[in-house]
């Protein structure tokens, strides 16, 4: 069978690995120069910064992402973060860093109940899309400190508040976590799981095209035949997209005697996807600024949800005996300046007292943005269209945050296909 990839981001190049070792005939179009999109390295200065996604697997060693690297025979370190969160509070004039255990023991007693019955729920059954995850939370814990800690994860972990996503999202979340675990850094940052990924398609015979932008995806007789790249149009027998629901629509171009159009369903699906958008900070310091692997979630701040420090983990991501430490913040307004303007206050809140550099202050929007869907908003993998599927941060699995999302899609496209496959002669 053979396969198009249209985007050579995360999602295209899972997508591109596992149809490789299942037999296809695959080859992968980009349009930019480089191949990872927003889950690659940028060295600027001897730090190893990255063109989006920060230097972390949400759940590590045993989550989908790791597994599915696994299966295509993509050799990845990914060094465990421990431990996997710390929350920083409020203590008098300062601060202190605690576990969550510790944070869920302050609580009141009444509200120690209500989190674990939270928690049960959460393991035990599910919850609706009719409601917010924060509503889902405070409808049992009425304490600011735990919707705080729930908006500064929803921050970090997917750029939304904890108002942004539905309760069946966050509960799916919650399951996730603890079938899978807390998070991990690769060794080599986001380009080494984008380069492993590269040396399985190529050892495969797959094919990767940089610098071809992919200009139509060509509709006859209700059926997706082809594309159109560089001024020629290329026959596949199925197409898969990175590039989201809405940009893939923009591609599709009608030829022949049927004139096909998309279902109203599916557009209106399209015109309700809405992207997350987030602001990273990164950090220089000669000194530690915080003493482990995982992530330090600051829930009392303005914007920024909170911070890693990957080279803890990989003293290699910086120069020698440099730290590299990562911010990240939800958008909360359309004004980007003022948005980072207040995270960069907030930081030296955070690290008052401490020497350290900003070298970078990255946006993601628009059509670079963090997510191309806001999660648990995510239409699916199919389309319409007969061979046409879609993978990526616009169309992750229920459940999954961020790359580990991802790969979830990976998979449930690759299932599609299968079956796809079973008709198809080869």
């Amino acid at each position: 069978m053979r396969a198009c990839v249209i985007g050579a981001g995360l999602g295209g190049m899972l997508t591109a690995a596992k149809l490789c070792k299942m037999g296809c005939d695959v080859e992968v179009f980009e349009q930019l120069p480089f191949i990872g999109g927003r889950f690659t390295n940028i060295e600027y200065r001897g730090y190893q910064l990255t063109t989006g996604a920060l230097h972390m697997i949400p759940h590590g060693k045993s989550g989908p992402l790791s597994t599915l690297l696994s299966d295509v025979g993509a050799n990845v370190d990914i060094i465990p973060s421990y431990p996997a969160t710390t929350i920083r509070i409020p203590d008098g004039d300062s601060f202190e860093d605690v576990q969550f255990g510790k944070l869920v023991s302050r609580l009141s007693f009444w509200n120690r109940l209500m989190y674990k019955l939270l928690i049960l729920e959460a393991r035990l059954s599910g919850a609706g899309n009719n409601y917010s995850f924060k509503y889902w939370i405070s409808r049992r814990l009425h304490d600011e400190a735990a919707l705080n800690f729930a908006d500064a994860f929803c921050g970090w972990a997917l750029s939304v508040t904890s108002e942004q996503i539905t309760a069946k999202e966050g509960v799916a979340i919650i399951k996730n976590i603890y079938r899978h675990g807390g998070s991990g850094i690769p060794v080599g940052g986001c380009k080494a799981v984008i380069d492993a990924l590269s040396g399985v398609i190529k050892k495969s015979n797959g094919k990767i095209y940089t610098n071809h932008k992919v200009k139509k995806i060509i509709l006859e007789n209700d059926a997706i035949k082809s594309i159109c790249v560089k001024n020629k149009n290329l026959a596949y027998d199925v197409i898969i997209s990175n590039l989201g629901h809405i940009e893939t629509q923009k591609l599709i171009h009608t030829i022949g005697s049927k004139n096909h159009t998309a279902t109203k369903e599916y557009k209106n699906k399209l015109a309700s996807i809405v992207p997350s958008a987030g602001i990273k900070i990164n950090i220089a310091s000669d000194t530690p600024l915080i003493d482990h692997t995982g992530v330090l979630l600051t829930p009392y701040t303005k914007r920024i949800n909170g911070l890693n420090q990957v080279t803890n983990a990989d003293p290699t991501l910086a120069p020698q005996g440099k730290h590299l430490i990562m911010a990240h913040m939800a958008v909360r307004s359309s004004d980007l300046e003022r948005e980072a303007r207040i995270g960069l206050e907030d930081l030296k809140t955070i690290l008052h007292g401490i020497n350290y550099e900003v070298l970078m202050v990255q946006t993601y929007h628009s059509k670079w943005p963090v997510n191309r869907c806001i999660s648990g908003r995510d239409i699916g993998n199919t389309t319409p269209y007969k061979h046409l599927y879609v993978v990526g941060d616009g169309a992750k699995g229920c459940g999954g945050i961020e790359v580990d999302g991802i790969a979830i899609g990976v998979e449930n496209t690759v299932k599609e296909i299968m079956q796809l496959q079973s008709t198809i002669s080869v």
